[in-house]
C-alpha cells in the first residue's frame, strides 16, 4: 500500500514566487490527508493532479491566518468541482466558529457535507488501517500537531511453515498473509500466528509545524518515519524564534535526534530565505537525514521492512 506526501505549500506567514502558503498532502490508499490548508491549496492540489472528491481528512494546526485561509476557496472549488462525499475537517477550538462565520456570509451552493470537529491533545480519529492523534504545541495560540500512525501489520509470511500444516500453496496462503484464518479441506483451521512471524509495525508520520520545541512533541513524533517541522528561523535569529515561539534549523535537527526519527523535512520557511540551503547546514550538522521541502516536492513512504 503506498504512501506518498507532496507539500503544497512551504513558506511562513507570506507566499513567495516560489513558496505558496503552508499544506501538506498524504495519499494513503486513496484516501486524502491535509495537513493545514493556506492560501491558494486548490490550485497547488491541481497541479499536483490531486483530486477533489476522494475522501479526505483536512487537519487545522491552528487559527493563524496562513494554515487556515485556504479552506474557504479549497470548499468552493470542491463545489464547483460536483464534490459529492462528506468533508471532515478537523482542528482546535476555533476553526468550527470561522467555518460557520465564512459559510454564513459567503455563498458556496455547496453540494456535500461539511463535518468540523474542534478536537484537543489525544486520538483525534480513526480511518482504513491508522490513527491520527495529536498533541498540543508551544505556539502564541492554541496549536495542534499531528501524527498519523498505521495499525501494524501482519507478520512475515514463512512458507516452511505453511506447507507443514498442509496448507496449499495458492489462494489460503494470501489469505494468511492478510492476516486472516484459513480452513482445510479435513476440517483444521489454521491461524495468522501459526504461519506468520511477530507483527510489524506500520508507518508513522508526524506534521509539527508553528511552535517551540517540547517534551510532549517529543512523545507524539517518537519513532516517526517522517518528521515534518517546522524551520521558520536560522540558528543566528534564535532569540527572534524564541520570541516568535517559533523553531530554528538546529532545533528542529535537535529534535529529530531526541524523537529518533528516520528524515526530517524542514517546511515553513521564512520568505527572508530566498536560498534554504543556511537551514539546510545547520541542520545536518546534527542530523544528517534531513531535506528542506519545497512546493511540490513529492516523498514516497515506505515500510521499515
Amino acid at each position: 500500500m503506498s504512501m506518498r506526501i507532496t507539500f503544497l505549500g512551504t513558506s511562513a506567514s507570506v507566499p513567495t514566487v516560489e513558496r505558496n502558503l503552508p499544506a501538506v498532502a498524504l495519499r494513503r490508499n486513496g484516501e486524502l490527508i491535509l495537513f493545514d490548508c493556506g492560501e491558494g491549496t486548490q490550485r497547488q492540489m491541481i497541479r499536483a493532479k490531486i483530486g477533489f472528491n476522494r475522501e479526505t481528512k483536512v487537519l487545522i494546526t491552528h487559527m493563524h491566518g496562513d494554515h487556515v485561509l485556504g479552506l474557504p476557496g479549497l470548499i468552493q472549488t470542491m463545489s464547483l468541482y460536483g464534490r459529492t462525499r462528506d468533508l471532515n475537517i478537523y482542528g482546535p477550538p476555533g476553526v468550527k466558529a470561522f467555518l460557520e462565520a465564512i459559510l454564513e456570509t459567503v455563498r458556496f451552493n455547496l453540494v456535500f457535507k461539511i463535518r468540523v470537529h474542534e478536537v484537543g491533545e489525544g486520538t483525534v480519529c480513526r480511518g482504513k488501517g491508522y490513527t491520527i492523534h495529536a498533541a498540543w504545541a508551544e505556539h502564541t495560540v492554541p496549536t495542534l500537531a499531528y501524527a498519523l500512525v498505521e495499525d501494524l501489520r501482519p507478520g512475515r509470511f514463512n512458507p516452511e511453515k505453511a506447507a507443514a500444516h498442509g496448507v496449499p500453496k495458492g489462494p489460503l496462503w494470501s489469505k494468511l498473509q492478510r492476516g486472516q484464518e484459513v480452513r482445510l479441506e479435513d476440517g483444521r483451521v489454521v491461524k495468522p500466528e501459526d504461519v506468520l512471524g511477530p507483527k510489524r509495525p506500520g508507518r508513522k508520520v508526524t506534521y509539527i509545524c508553528d511552535t517551540r520545541p517540547s517534551e510532549g512533541l517529543l512523545r507524539l513524533a517518537e519513532n516517526s518515519d517522517v518528521l515534518i517541522y517546522e524551520a521558520t528561523f536560522s540558528d543566528d535569529l534564535a532569540e527572534r524564534a524564541r520570541e516568535d515561539m517559533h523553531s530554528t534549523a538546529g532545533e528542529a535537527a535537535l529534535f529529530a535526534v531526541k524523537a529518533g526519527v528516520r528524515l526530517l523535512v524542514l517546511t515553513h520557511i521564512s520568505a527572508r530565505y530566498s536560498d534554504p540551503t543556511i537551514l539546510l547546514q545547520q541542520a545536518r550538522r546534527i542530523f544528517p537525514n534531513v531535506k528542506v521541502a519545497k512546493d511540490l516536492m513529492t516523498l514516497d513512504v515506505p515500510f521499515r521492512e
